[in-house]
């Protein structure tokens, strides 16, 4: 959802807003702003609710951010948030721990750490969860001593994959019936990535294994496209057995097979659908999506849709034509 568009506001009143939805949407904070060629400042924010988790994309002119502990006892307000950068050179501090910022590159902070800014230079973008610290049910120490750690996480990559997922589908999911469920299983991500990189054995286990079916399927999401993804590949990649696998599954109440067939029947459905791939077959379409016996991709689709592919298609057409 657009939040503000500078384009919309009066050149001497762009920053004055801008500060305001700021303080608005992240709490106390300081912000300073480059401006562009042009001598303006233009900025973009869109912003999403998921249940426990808020998501927020920024993107225009180079800016700072910052927030202290002294934003802290100004708005009692304790978050955690995570921050991935879209495009621009950019830059995070935390204390005494600076990082450069690239798209692979994730980070978290704490507004109860004390210092921590977040830069970056000529026209850009970032992604940035913010989720309560009550939320998050961890104590501050543990999130304070993960803050310079997170880039040795190897989840990571996954997480990353997940926020760029959450980020283009937003606006549907955020008004589906399952936007709260979806907001549960960030938070469960973001819990998992914290946990990965502490020192004490014990509590890493147990969050682990409290959070491993939502890495599980959030790695299966990120590879539903792979026609080489099977069950025992899954299992490898998170250092369990084929049958704890299975379990871990049945406990959470799935299929793991039908779960991801039907994910990837959602996604190749999208892309029929899709005017923006109208030019391409359909059979390119299914392979995609990890579907390489044309006859098995039809019947599957019929099965869960009531409508062949070829059939859906033209109805997608028929329905951006109106």
């Amino acid at each position: 959802m657009l939040l503000l568009d500078t384009a919309d506001v009066r050149p001497q009143d762009r920053i004055e807003v801008f500060e305001a939805a700021a303080l608005g949407q992240t709490g106390s904070c300081g912000v300073e702003h480059e401006l562009g060629p042009d001598g303006l400042m233009s900025k973009r924010l869109e912003g999403w609710r998921f249940g426990p988790v808020a998501m927020y994309f920024n993107s225009g002119t180079g800016m700072r951010y910052w927030q202290t502990s002294r934003h802290l006892r100004m708005d009692s307000w304790n978050t955690v948030s995570v921050l991935a950068q879209v495009a621009g050179p950019g830059r995070f501090i935390w204390n005494d721990h600076q990082q450069v910022l690239t798209a692979r590159d994730l980070v978290v902070a704490s507004k109860s750490a004390g210092y921590w800014e977040r830069t970056w230079s000529g026209v850009g973008s970032n992604i940035a969860l913010m989720i309560d610290a009550e939320q998050i049910a961890l104590p501050d120490s543990m999130i304070h001593n993960a803050v310079p750690r997170i880039t040795l996480s190897p989840i990571t990559p996954l997480v990353l994959n997940h926020i760029h997922a959450l980020r283009r589908d937003a606006d549907r999911l955020e008004t589906d019936a399952g936007g709260d469920d979806v907001g549960q299983a960030t938070l469960s991500l973001v819990r998992a990535l914290i946990a990965s990189v502490i020192t004490d054995d014990r509590a890493r286990r147990a969050i682990g294994n409290e959070t491993l079916l939502v890495r599980v399927l959030a790695y299966i999401r990120a590879h539903l496209t792979d026609p080489e993804l099977t069950p025992a590949r899954i299992a490898a990649a998170h250092n369990i057995s084929l049958r704890s696998l299975y379990r871990l599954c049945e406990d959470g109440g799935l299929s793991l097979e039908q779960w991801i067939i039907r994910r990837r029947l959602d996604g190749a459905r999208s892309d029929l659908t899709a005017p923006e791939h109208a030019h391409r077959t359909i059979d390119a379409i299914a392979r995609s999506w990890g579907f390489t016996h044309p006859g098995y991709f039809t019947r599957r689709f019929r099965g869960a849709y009531g409508l062949t592919p070829r059939e859906a298609r033209r109805q997608g057409k028929n329905h951006a034509a109106l």
